[in-house]
């Protein structure tokens, strides 16, 4: 018997750049919305300049990045070492968002920061 698959639309893609091309997104793009989704005891300890917390572990996570962000405009998001950040990113993404990722995280920009 023949069996069928239903075609399901593709999930929609976000970019994950290295700290160095995140920067030069950063300086490039005046309408970016930064954000930082780790913890607020973690964004407290340091983030970077200009980021705003928006923790993608919280329950009301999306709604609250609704509330916050501009839909129109591209968002970059970033956590401790990229993995919170491709969750946030997916999720974002879905959303309408037009995403763009730290691969490495916080600590891969410290790295970078600190060469």
């Amino acid at each position: 018997m023949f069996l069928s698959f239903l075609c399901c639309a593709k999930e929609p893609k976000f970019i994950s750049y290295s700290p160095e091309e995140f920067e030069k997104l950063l300086n490039s793009n005046a309408d970016i919305q930064l954000v930082d989704v780790r913890r607020p005891e973690e964004f407290d300890a340091g983030h970077i300049e200009k980021a705003i917390l928006i923790n993608v572990q919280a329950s009301d996570f999306l709604k609250k990045a609704k509330s916050l962000l501009d839909d129109s405009k591209p968002v970059a998001v970033y956590c401790r070492s990229g993995r919170r950040s491709k969750d946030a990113a997916r999720q974002l993404t879905k959303a309408g968002f037009i995403v763009y990722e730290l691969d490495t995280g916080f600590l891969g920009w410290m790295d970078y920061k600190n060469k």
